[in-house]
């Protein structure tokens, strides 16, 4: 019986994998040829200075607009979970 080669056209299974594996070559070196600034310098020193600022508030104007968003959603998630509560503890009167 005669075994199947990895790069053989006949087959239907490894064409799909060979192409697929010279898709995957193509960008893992395509990416590695990209030059990436380092911030990380930058980002210490916004996140080290003292200026008063709690360390989830130093990002800027987002980090404000998330920790607003969280807080209101943390209230009113308080709010209604006491009023479930409270309607669950009170049995419907039976007629």
């Amino acid at each position: 019986m005669g075994a199947f080669k990895l790069g053989e056209r006949g087959s239907a299974f490894f064409s799909p994998a060979k192409g697929l594996r010279q898709i995957s070559q193509r960008t893992i070196s395509t990416a590695s040829r990209r030059q990436l600034i380092n911030r990380v310098p930058e980002k210490q020193k916004l996140f080290q200075e003292d200026n008063g600022l709690p360390v989830h508030l130093k990002g800027g104007v987002m980090d404000n607009v998330l920790y607003k968003i969280t807080m209101g959603l943390t209230v009113v998630g308080t709010v209604y979970v006491f009023y479930v509560l409270t309607v669950a503890s009170m049995p419907k009167k039976q007629k």
